[in-house]
């Protein structure tokens, strides 16, 4: 056993208990025999296994030095062996040597933290690395040193920066180190367990995770889970609180506020308490702080995107509910689009997520819910009452569901025949999908995705286009093809990928996605969001594809569509400025550096402003409308502001799940949806002119 020696006051060594070496022999033998990926956790998983650790523990940089990382070498090959008879120790003995640095290094900055700030000069030339990923471990205690100075130089900027009065920012600064100090020293053998049994599973691929009794329902927290909240799937990354996406039309998908990738820096109740400063907090004291009675009132104190760089925070004010299922239901609305003298009209469907009501399903009621039931519904209602002449499904931000719906839903739009593969870690392979002809859409029709648009979804749009069913539009897909179980260990439980999801055409939807007929601008960043911005996501591949029908020439006409959809949208105010602002984030994201200089500090943030500002009133112009002095005289935040806001910000309409359909009270455009009918419209006269160029006389043919 490697032995840590210590200068510090002694704290209470962190101990693993039998159970846990039982649960650790039982999850590396699941992991061997059930995983797909038929890993064997030998010398080279556990190298891996020791920096995944390492870098967990310490992802930043900050607390461990080269001399903490030479003493730890000797575990580098002896993890497998060890871990497989149940010996834990180099994964305790390396946390509470972790647990000993940052709780010196906590106490450290508390204790001198006012003579720090005053010895503070913001006029100094310097700046602070953005990326701890490039950072090199620290020689020495004195790099270290140097990097926490500019470390605590950023926060204080960053609080001056959104105009925190002086005096009261030692005391904030204080308050946030001592509440992360009295959290580091409360963990118990259940988290160092889990943070040890992760860095392994994580080797395997992202969706495997071990879930500790404690924590299994706040690991990776999705708020829809709980009986009230704010509808908000959350994670934790460095010492912030993290939105990873909204629930379906829960309460903060319909504020429409809250954005994936925003930071939640703060919490308060109701309308007038105190703000909690909570970076630095565990995920679970944030999910308790954030939950509440229906009705009740949250306030979240949010750092968007650009506030990396600018420092700049907003408040978000939401009242907590339940997430219903009939509120989660697909949603119809009809779009007129022009065409000559006249209108076409375009039905759309927005769907935000495969649902199903098993257990009205099992206990034998007619009128359960699920997308497909209700889709059908609207379907007939678009053809029959609204008698339109296509439809647009939009799966923007439909994070799946039942794999179970995605077949039944492609079985609206096709006579019959497979949906999808699915091959197990055995690598048997099964299909599914419409085993019977009967009837079905056979209209015009377009998908709408995004990079938000996974797994159920993905499986029903690349059914379409394997088909030639439809056309899609939009931005390639998350890219989640894989498929989990969970499995019940001596303490706790496994959550472990056995299989994977193939199209009809052979190609996995893992990794790359869908990629649509016709893209659109990125709205989300696809190194920060999507299956490729995981580390050790599995490979996309392919098996055989499946004998299935072509329904029409969507690859003869693509090419003319993509002109006529360049053409027009080049000419569309709107769309451009969108693009603009996708521009304007990609340049956003290339900062590396933030200057630690004030008067460069505030330059930056202006500068953006300006440029901001700019696309704006080019905007503006193209549209006639009065041009802005400054962005604060523009109260409506718009779908491109938010991108510029937050790196991976959607457009208002669009955010939400169960919100992307515009509300008439909303001024906002949806140019993407609006773009998508206007491409069904294209696609639907095309046909008709090559048709009736076929046809003797001219005139359309009549089939049976």
């Amino acid at each position: 056993m490697l032995l840590l020696a210590s200068t510090a006051p002694a704290l209470a060594l962190i101990e693993y208990t039998d159970t846990q070496r039982e649960t650790m022999v039982d999850m590396i033998d699941q992991l061997e025999e059930r995983h797909y990926a038929k890993l064997r956790y030998d010398d080279e998983l556990s190298s891996q296994h020791l920096d995944n650790y390492i870098d967990s523990l310490d992802s930043g940089r900050m607390f461990f030095t080269a001399s903490d990382l030479a003493e730890f070498e000797s575990y580098r090959m002896q993890m497998d062996d060890d871990l497989h008879k149940g010996r834990l120790d180099a994964g305790f003995n390396i946390f509470n040597r972790f647990q000993q640095r940052l709780v010196e290094r906590l106490e450290s900055v508390v204790d001198t933290l006012p003579e720090a700030i005053a010895a503070m000069d913001f006029s100094v030339e310097e700046d602070y690395l953005l990326d701890a990923e490039d950072r090199p471990w620290a020689t020495d205690q004195a790099e270290l040193d140097d990097r926490w100075r500019r470390h605590l130089k950023n926060q204080v900027l960053s609080l001056r920066m959104s105009e925190k009065p002086q005096d009261e920012i030692a005391e904030t600064l204080s308050k946030r180190y001592k509440n992360q100090l009295k959290r580091v020293q409360q963990y118990n053998s259940q988290d160092v367990f889990q943070i040890y049994a992760n860095a392994l599973t994580e080797l395997y691929d992202p969706h495997t995770n071990y879930l500790s009794p404690r924590r299994s329902e706040n690991f990776n927290i999705n708020m829809s889970l709980s009986l009230e909240g704010i509808g908000a799937v959350l994670q934790l990354e460095d010492e912030y609180t993290k939105v990873v996406r909204l629930v379906p039309a829960g309460p903060a998908d319909k504020q429409g506020e809250l954005k994936p990738s925003d930071r939640i820096v703060g919490v308060a109740q109701g309308d007038d308490e105190e703000f909690e400063d909570v970076i630095g907090w565990r995920l679970d004291e944030v999910v308790e702080l954030i939950r509440g009675p229906k009705g009740s009132t949250v306030r979240l104190q949010v750092m968007p995107g650009k506030a990396a760089k600018t420092g700049e925070r907003k408040v978000v004010t939401i009242v907590r509910n339940k997430v219903k299922l009939e509120e989660q239901a697909a949603q119809k609305k009809v779009l007129e689009i022009p065409n000559g003298d006249k209108m076409m009209k375009v039905g759309v469907i927005d769907i935000p997520a495969f649902y199903i009501d098993f257990d009205a399903m099992r206990r034998g009621e007619k009128d359960y819910k699920s997308t497909t039931r209700d889709v059908k519904v609207l379907l007939d209602e678009l053809q029959n009452e609204d008698q339109v002449d296509g439809v647009v499904i939009d799966l923007r931000n439909n994070g799946g569901g039942s794999l179970q719906e995605a077949n039944e839903l492609t079985g609206l739009f096709i006579e019959y025949g497979p949906t999808v593969q699915i091959r197990h870690s055995s690598r048997r392979v099964w299909r599914d999908g419409k085993r019977l002809r009967g009837p079905y859409y056979d209209g015009p029709l377009v998908v709408l995705i995004n990079r938000l648009s996974a797994s159920a979804s993905e499986i029903f749009a690349g059914a379409i286009q394997d088909y030639q069913r439809g056309l899609i539009v939009g931005d390639r897909s998350f890219g989640k093809g894989t498929v989990q179980t969970l499995i019940p260990l001596p303490e706790g439980q496994l959550k472990l990928t056995e299989s994977k999801f193939y199209r009809i055409s052979g190609d996995s939807t893992q990794h790359r996605g869908v990629v649509p007929d016709v893209t659109f601008p990125a709205l989300y960043d696809h190194e920060e969001i999507g299956e490729s911005a995981l580390d050790h996501a599995l490979n996309w591949d392919k098996i055989n594809p499946v004998r299935h029908r072509r329904y029409q020439d969507i690859n003869d006409l693509l090419p003319e569509v993509t002109r006529l959809f360049q053409e027009r949208s080049g000419n569309n105010p709107e769309y451009i400025f969108l693009e603009d602002q996708v521009d304007l984030a990609e340049e956003s994201r290339e900062i590396k550096y933030l200057p630690l200089n004030e008067e460069a500090r505030r330059a930056l943030a202006d500068e953006q402003d300006s440029k901001a500002l700019a696309i704006e009133n080019k905007r503006r112009a193209a549209l006639g409308e009065e041009l802005l002095t400054s962005l604060d005289e523009d109260q409506e935040v718009t779908d491109a502001e938010d991108v510029a806001d937050g790196d991976e910000a959607e457009n208002d309409d669009s955010t939400g799940e169960g919100e992307s359909l515009a509300s008439e009270e909303e001024e906002v455009p949806d140019v993407l949806l609006t773009e998508a009918g206007n491409i069904l419209v294209d696609t639907l006269l095309l046909r008709e002119q090559r048709f009736a160029a076929h046809t003797p006389g001219g005139e359309k043919a009549v089939t049976e």
